[in-house]
């Protein structure tokens, strides 16, 4: 087996990388490939406390994590144990046999011809949106508010129907608190039990016991007539594995918590960012309108069928997501010790497959700071590593909802555009954090001009 060293970054005597990845996480990643190459050691924490955090940041390696040795890497770090503690054992967070169960149930909700079958409901969305923004002509909005908002009401209609706002409130209020708590846990060498009565565990089990209500309420609302419902709750109570089991009602909320998260954080941080790459590049957003005023020419209602006639469309967003990937650190437990490359990964050790800094390695990527859709022309993806590009992730626990985000985005992009010219009213360069996501650690405001 491979011996080489891994390098890393010294960081401050006693501390060492922990205020660093505190502060400025993705920096610290992205400063770390730069200095010390595709397979990095950040050690943080104090003396008896310290913690070792191996980053991966070749496309090669994370496809090792991912993928090729998926079986010797778990999701058992500290992380996705607080995702776990604080929205359930979901088909983000279960593992083994659970997980299993879990996919086999849930896989059919998610096939193409099932997701396209969501887009008159993405659509309706959109249309509230526009016409919403439509009264406030020419006034600025915050991308990131108003993208949340809207990608948390697309995924509460397409889940729970006619109930949606029953958890929008909720929703919007109380994530964002889980969120910050999830990040400030994970990231600490030494945690406090959540059953302390501090401040900070009892904002976020307040906001726990709000989040589990809202799905409990709707859940039981629906009692017996849930299965009978063709919303996404409907359909999941009624999934049957090939033995009859289905998802009991713990198991049930679990996966609605997991999918308003996953589902509305991830997509409307892909939009926020379209939206600001286009405002900052209007010949791109010019050729983006021409492509859907060609295809909307008659006035139609957006359908699944128009996903497929805005290449160029999809382009600008694809590569929106590289730059900015909702998902921009994947972590994972390494089960014994195992070769990266020539890299000793030690037993134990916390892994973390990196694609924000995947997206920039200039071997994939040359001038990988540049904004340009044409790298993604199918040529130019056909002959790039299949790992080089992993916004949903990669391997046998890739995400689910892959068609789902990408149909709701192209329409919602195509939708807003079809209606208004933007304009970024911010640096280009945005100040980004993450916790269970991608994160602006402020607003992305742009501006609204009725075409």
């Amino acid at each position: 087996m491979p011996t080489a060293q891994i390098p890393g970054p010294a960081g401050v005597p006693l501390l060492g990388s922990m205020l660093d990845l505190q502060r400025d996480p993705l920096g610290t990643y992205l400063s770390g490939h730069r200095d010390h190459g595709d397979v990095v050691r950040f050690v943080a924490g104090p003396p008896g406390l310290r913690v070792e955090i191996y980053g991966i940041y070749s496309p090669e390696g994370v496809q090792q994590v991912l993928a090729t040795q998926a079986a010797k890497f778990r999701k058992e770090n500290i992380f996705y144990e607080e995702i776990r503690q604080s929205f359930g054992n979901g088909l983000l967070t279960s593992q083994d046999e659970d997980y299993v169960r879990q996919r086999r149930l849930i896989q059919p909700l998610f096939t193409r011809r099932r997701v396209d079958g969501y887009a008159e409901a993405i659509a309706m969305e959109t249309e509230s949106l526009v016409e919403r923004w439509s009264a406030g002509q020419g006034r600025a909005v915050d991308a990131v508010d108003e993208m949340s908002r809207f990608a948390l009401r697309a995924v509460s209609r397409i889940l729970f129907g006619a109930d949606v706002e029953a958890a929008l409130d909720s929703v919007r209020k109380n994530f964002p608190v889980l969120d910050h708590y999830v990040r400030s846990r994970g990231t600490q060498p030494k945690r406090i039990p959540r059953s302390w009565p501090t401040p900070g565990n009892r904002e976020a089990a307040a906001a726990e016991r709000a989040l589990y209500g809202v799905c409990d309420m709707i859940i039981a609302q629906r009692g017996e007539g849930a299965a009978d419902s063709d919303d996404l709750l409907g359909l999941l109570a009624a999934a049957r594995d090939e033995d009859g089991n289905q998802l009991d009602p713990t198991e049930l909320r679990d996966q609605v918590l997991i999918f308003l998260l996953a589902g509305h954080e991830t997509t409307a941080t892909s939009l926020t960012f379209a939206l600001h790459l286009l405002g900052h590049y209007p010949e791109v957003q010019r050729r983006v309108q021409a492509e859907v005023d060609e295809v909307f020419a008659d006035g139609h209602r957006a359908t699944a069928a128009d996903y497929n006639r805005l290449p160029y469309l999809t382009m600008v967003l694809k590569e929106a997501m590289r730059l900015y990937p909702a998902a921009p650190v994947i972590g994972r437990m390494a089960v014994g010790e195992c070769a990266i490359g020539d890299s000793v990964i030690p037993a134990g050790a916390t892994v973390l497959a990196t694609p924000y800094v995947v997206h920039r390695h200039a071997k994939h990527w040359p001038d990988p700071e540049r904004f340009d859709p044409e790298r993604f022309t199918p040529e130019a993806e056909a002959g790039r590593h299949r790992y080089a590009w992993l916004p949903f992730g990669g391997g046998p626990r890739a995400c689910i909802g892959q068609h789902f985000s990408m149909l709701e985005s192209v329409l919602a992009l195509a939708g807003v555009l079809r209606a208004f010219d933007v304009e970024a009213l911010d640096a280009r360069e945005v100040p980004l954090t993450h916790g269970i996501t991608l994160a602006a650690t402020g607003p992305v405001r742009i501006g609204l001009t009725r075409r």
